[in-house]
């Protein structure tokens, strides 16, 4: 149980905010590639309180603006794509990627103003079909070689949906490897092998057994938290017989984001970006160490879940997410679909906009989410003195950090440890692009 006060310092992060100001250190993913196709790629963009518009140039160069145009404050949102930059449609003043100011057309021919204005800008980048931008002081620190940012794009897709609620809570959940058993208990077992593109539908790695019926028989995992250079690995194990183990690892990538195991052959790395105080978007990228990604057939997936262009779920607060006592009586223990993001969305909004921290009380199986309450608290802290804090790392160090390992497979009781590293291995020996790099 922590004080309201607490609470405020780990959950807001608008402008000026102890935790927004660490969070500004980080590279943040702010919107899908697939969002800049079309006619006219220029999207508003909401991050942290702060409003900016992201667009794509003639060339194809990415730029990311205040959205504000500084001569009498329009909406550069709505602005034209045009010679070179975004140019404002309520007086025509151009500004390139750069935030340079190219025109003033309605100024006098010989007027040196132009010269002098410079839009807020800011850098992007794109990876893994996803966009990222870093808004704070500085220079951003480097991508580390992660699965995720060095498969190849063909290996790659990117999806995001947004929640109703702070960040923190939305990212707690990834936190809390115990709340599967229950909140995402199906209680039929179908065909594992029409699983694709579907989180807990498939089989466990090494064996013929589905992740539903080992989540819904045994529901007391033994978990357990390791620091690592990158933030924590969770690991929880859910003892079958004397002879064999589940065990499924997944990672903390500080400051927000985690490495899942999704199948035996992708795993999610998935953020959660904080739009403001009471809103924030999950950003994923799914990569297969198998063959090329389906994008196709993961995005119909999707699309029928969620409605363009903000990505909204079509399950939501309005419809009681789709709840129907039938469902919850024979299909699933929430009675809200299949699609486990909408059962993580109830859990999470249901909190409320800023989950009440003060009326909580964890158990043994939040250690996770109490780790890293303890690390995000010295993170902040440090900045506020000007110090480093986790994942600020260079070039070289960006090369020493690759996977995170994450599995999910059913291994021997008297070696989890052993287990879960050699699948680790295995299954990137006999990944084409994952092998290539372990040569190297």
């Amino acid at each position: 149980m922590i004080s309201a006060e607490q609470n405020d310092f780990l959950c807001r992060v608008e402008p000026g905010t102890p935790a927004g100001k660490l969070l500004r250190r980080y590279w943040q993913p702010i919107a899908l590639s697939v969002d800049l196709e079309g006619p006219r790629p220029v999207r508003p963009v909401q991050l942290m309180g702060q409003h900016f518009v992201l667009f794509r140039d003639e060339s194809g160069k990415l730029g990311l603006l205040d959205r504000d145009c500084p001569h009498r404050g329009a909406d550069l949102a709505f602005g034209r794509l045009e010679h070179g930059g975004l140019r404002c449609a309520f007086h025509g003043w151009l500004f390139d990627a750069k935030g340079s100011c190219l025109e003033t057309p309605a100024e006098p021919a010989q007027s040196k103003l132009c010269s002098r204005i410079r839009q807020g800008a800011y850098p992007v980048v794109e990876r893994a079909g996803t966009v990222f931008a870093y808004i704070g002081e500085g220079e951003p620190p480097a991508f580390p070689d992660f699965d995720c940012f060095v498969a190849p794009e063909s290996h790659t897709f990117a999806f995001k949906g947004l929640f109703e609620c702070n960040w923190l809570q939305a990212l707690e959940v990834g936190l809390d490897p115990a709340h599967a058993s229950y909140l995402h208990r199906f209680f039929e077992d179908e065909d594992t092998s029409a699983s694709y593109g579907k989180q807990f539908r498939g089989a466990s790695a090494d064996s013929d057994m589905p992740i539903t019926k080992v989540l819904r028989e045994y529901d007391r995992p033994e978990i357990s938290v390791e620091p690592t250079e990158y933030g924590m690995r969770l690991t929880a194990l859910r003892k079958l017989s004397d002879t064999s183990t589940h065990v499924r690892v997944t990672n903390m990538v500080f400051p927000q984001a985690f490495v899942i195991p999704m199948s035996a052959e992708m795993t999610i790395s998935q953020w959660h970006v904080p739009v403001d105080d009471t809103h924030c978007y999950w950003y994923a990228i799914f990569t297969s160490f198998t063959g090329p990604v389906d994008k196709q057939q993961m995005r119909e997936q999707r699309l029928k879940l969620y409605e363009l262009p903000d990505y909204t779920s079509r399950k939501n607060k309005s419809n009681n997410y789709g709840f129907s006592v039938d469902e919850q009586l024979t299909e699933t223990y929430t009675g809200m679909g299949e699609d486990i993001n909408v059962h993580d969305q109830w859990a999470i909004e249901s909190q409320g906009p800023i989950q009440d921290r003060t009326r909580e009380h964890l158990g043994s199986t939040d250690k996770g989410i109490i780790a890293y309450r303890r690390m995000l608290v010295k993170a902040i802290e440090s900045t506020r003195a000007g110090e480093s804090a986790p994942m600020l790392i260079d070039d070289a160090q960006a090369r020493t950090l690759t996977g995170p390992p994450s599995i999910d497979g059913i291994g021997a009781t008297a070696d989890t440890d052993g287990y879960w590293q050699s699948a680790d291995r295995e299954r990137r020996l006999k990944s084409d692009w994952a092998s290539a790099r372990l040569a190297a």
